[in-house]
Order: C-alpha cells, then structure tokens, then sequence
C-alpha cells in the first residue's frame, strides 16, 4: 500500500484503564535503512489474550516528520528471513494498543520492551494535516514529540545503550 502518512508522535501521561480489552499487536521491527527509512516488521496480533494473526511487512518510507509517502508491502517468510540479514542497529520490540478516540481517530499506544523498556510512545494518524495540527488530545496522552526524532523508531534502531538511557531518563522527567 503507498499513501501518505500523517502522523502525530506522543509521550503518554498515564496508560488507559484495562489494556488488555483492546487489540493489540506484539511487534519486532529492525530497520536495513534509515536514510530512507527500510523496514521489516513481525506483528502478531492479540484479542482477549489470543493470538488471532500474524503479518511480515516491508515498509518504506519518504522524508518528513508530521506527513510522510510511505509504502507497505506483505512479505512472505522467506523474503523476511533473507532481509532480516541484513538489518542493522538495535532490533526494536513493543507491544502496540490500538485505542479509539473520538472522530474516527486511533491511538496506537506503543510500550517498549528489551533495549527500551519503559519507554512509551502514542502515535496518532489524521486524515490531513489540518486536522493534525488543530487535534487536542486526552489528557492521558502527554507532550507531544512529533518533530524530536529521537522519538522516532528509525533513529532509536541506531542509538548506543548510553543514548538510550538519556532518553528514558528525559521521557520519565517529561512526565
């Protein structure tokens, strides 16, 4: 799929109550590229504690911040086995939530697991840019990092352990 990406990043606040009664996806990601970013991603998805799918995704994607071409493309095992060779940097592991909020918008509540533990990013997509710069988040949902690119998944792929720890020390002052 090629669209344009639109996307707001966010620290969180607090989590939501009951996470486990939403959708959620464990996913490993490892970057072959970050300039442009290159991707492979395993996202197994969870409902009510079972596993209900599982999907290898090559992803690329353009220049930008707030908005972004990106293009995804279902790979099969062996395409991900040989790619996986080629990644470089940090292997980045989470659980992904998916939240409903209001118009028709989704919150994909990311908590870090391995290397980033403790870290925890929102992400939200708009429809355009207008409605992502006029958005006003819950108030569970923190400050917003959309334009620090060290909260991006690509640049954490390549930060040493020291630049890791300065981040989750920073994320936890923000809060």
């Amino acid at each position: 799929m090629n669209n344009m990406e639109i996307e707001k990043k966010y620290l969180i606040n607090r989590l939501p109550d009951k996470l486990d009664d939403y959708v959620h996806h464990h996913i490993e990601q490892g970057y072959v590229c970050t300039h442009p970013v290159i991707r492979i991603r395993k996202k197994l998805t969870y409902k009510s504690g079972s596993l209900i799918g599982q999907k290898l995704i090559l992803t690329i994607k353009g220049d930008g911040m707030l908005s972004r071409r990106e293009f995804e493309l279902e790979i099969d095992d062996s395409s991900f086995d040989c790619l996986s060779q080629k990644v470089s940097g940090n292997i980045i592991s989470k659980n992904r939530y998916e939240i409903p909020l209001e118009n028709n918008l989704m919150l994909e509540l990311d908590i870090f697991d391995g290397l980033f533990k403790g870290l925890i990013i929102g992400e939200i997509e708009f429809p355009d840019e207008e409605m992502a710069k006029k958005y006003n988040p819950p108030d569970y949902i923190g400050r917003e990092v959309t334009f620090d690119e060290r909260f991006h998944n690509s640049i954490l792929s390549s930060m040493s352990e020291s630049d890791i720890s300065d981040l989750l020390t920073l994320m936890n002052n923000c809060n």
